[in-house]
């Protein structure tokens, strides 16, 4: 669940603080009412540090760097789920209705669309040209052999993928 890492640092990173502050006092008054020395009050200190407070800060501090890492990337899938629900909708979307539904520059939804065929997860036609996304069922693709843009008869340019030779789109086949 997202969330719980940051939630986990704070409190790990107050716990370590209060433990820091509570050894600190309870060594102060060591050392006022003449229990210790200072320099065993200090050896103290360093004890509590060395045990206590530094492994729960350290790993409260990991956890909400990691925390902060893992909202950045949720935020990266809902977007690319975004992308791929607008193609299902609406069967034909362009780079720039993605971009300013997304709002993102053109060249980051290119990128965000050629990560998404490398995933796998996008099964249709691009028009690179026009900037123009197609949905389309593979079954459906591989029967016909139509471009989705022109009309125009495909042929096979790779694995998974099946390009137009008179628009230049390429629709990628999700296996």
């Amino acid at each position: 669940m997202p969330g719980q890492g940051r939630i986990i640092g704070i409190i790990l990173i107050a716990i370590a603080l209060i433990a820091c502050l509570l050894a600190t006092a309870l060594l102060l008054a060591q050392v006022s009412a003449n229990e210790t020395t200072v320099t065993g009050a200090i050896l103290g200190l360093l004890i509590v540090g060395v045990v206590f407070v530094l492994p729960l800060g350290g790993g409260g501090i990991y956890l909400l760097t990691k925390s902060q890492q893992e909202k950045t990337e949720y935020a990266e899938i809902e977007k690319q789920k975004k992308l791929l629900n607008m193609v299902l909708a609406q069967g034909k979307v362009s780079f720039s209705e993605v971009a300013l539904e997304l709002n993102m520059p053109r060249d980051q939804v290119e990128d965000m669309v050629r990560d998404l065929v490398g995933k796998n997860l996008f099964s249709g036609a691009i028009n690179w040209n026009d900037g123009v996304l197609y949905s389309k069922q593979a079954s459906q693709m591989k029967a016909d052999r139509k471009c989705p843009n022109c009309g125009g008869e495909l042929t096979l340019a790779g694995k998974g993928v099946i390009e137009c030779p008179f628009c230049g789109s390429e629709v990628f086949l999700a296996s």
